[in-house]
């Protein structure tokens, strides 16, 4: 297997304007292309936008979603892997055959084929469904890849299952960071005042954007995914204004080890590109640890506690992101 060269995008976002948001994406890759990036990674729902879906009735969820294959978005993609010869991630509104909505990533390969991941903990808005299946596939670079979106990252389980089902790259786009949290200690309302005066006073926005709100909250656990399973990572975000929020960017490419291969911490849109080595893949502390697992004991983990509740009612009930 060779190495290969990956990038993150962190992009801000139209609100439900799907053809500039496109736009953007297509010039990430061509940028992208202009340096032999052979995967590009863009946001969760950079297509139709995020943050608003929460305010959207049933009829206008339904017509900003589309069908995830077939539709004009992958499409679109597709055609972009096919002239960069270029495997491209992006995320938007999935309407399935059967009237569901779905928060759903799109990841089109140079071989024409698309793969689907639907957000299995999907909050944003009660006419969007979760998906219950997790998505591990081989591309033509060689490599297998996951993907899990945003939330889905938190919960150790999805993380450790995917690498379980051979993903040696996990793709994890975001909307997230400068979250209304009731815990600050968690993340918080990054100043607007700050982003508005950015090009004036950059390190004062940057400043947000690189401490507890934004980076400070991923180091406390984006590295652990990826050292704790072995595997290489990349973290696409949002950035700048969404709705009453501003995502807190720091796209950045990790390695097995949980180091930090590229990242950035502008206060706008962006890119990071980082060579994967499969060489880490051999050897590393995580990969140790899954061989000397103990499966036998973990059946626990799939017993209800009583205290499960759903990921919407917790996101937005105040206790917490």
């Amino acid at each position: 297997m060779e190495k290969l060269r990956v990038a993150s995008v962190q992009m801000q976002h139209a609100p439900g304007d799907k053809e500039a948001n496109m736009a953007k994406v297509r010039s990430f890759v061509e940028q992208a292309a202009a340096q032999d990036v052979e995967l590009v990674l863009c946001p969760e729902c950079c297509i139709s936008g995020y943050w608003h879906l929460r305010n959207l009735s049933r009829e206008e969820i339904v017509a900003l979603a589309e069908p995830a294959i077939g539709g004009p978005t992958s499409a679109a993609l597709v055609e972009l892997a096919g002239d960069y010869e270029m495997t491209v991630g992006a995320g938007l509104l999935e309407l399935a055959d059967d009237g569901e909505v779905y928060n759903t990533y799109l990841v089109a390969m140079a071989d024409g084929t698309v793969q689907r991941h639907r957000k299995i903990h999907a909050f944003i808005n009660e006419h969007v469904s979760c998906g219950s299946e997790f998505t591990v596939f081989d591309t033509p670079h060689g490599w297998r890849v996951g993907v899990l979106t945003c939330y889905d990252n938190n919960i150790g389980e999805n993380v450790r299952i995917t690498a379980l089902q051979g993903a040696q790259i996990l793709l994890a786009p975001h909307q997230t960071g400068g979250c209304d949290s009731p815990d600050p200690a968690t993340m918080g309302l990054v100043d607007r005042g700050k982003w508005e005066n950015r090009e004036k006073e950059p390190e004062a926005i940057e400043e947000e954007l690189r401490g507890e709100k934004g980076r400070g909250w991923l180091m406390r656990w984006l590295p652990t995914r990826a050292h704790d399973n072995g595997i290489f990572l990349i973290f696409s975000n949002g950035v700048g204004p969404d709705d009453n929020e501003i995502r807190t960017g720091n796209a950045m490419i990790l390695d097995p080890w949980g180091r930090i291969l590229a990242e950035t911490w502008k206060a706008g849109d962006d890119m990071v590109i980082a060579e994967l080595d499969p060489a880490l893949l051999e050897h590393n502390t995580g990969k140790r640890w899954i061989r000397t697992r103990r499966p036998g004991l973990y059946g626990a983990l799939t017993v209800p506690t009583g205290l499960e509740e759903e990921t919407r009612a917790v996101r937005f009930d105040g206790k917490g992101v």
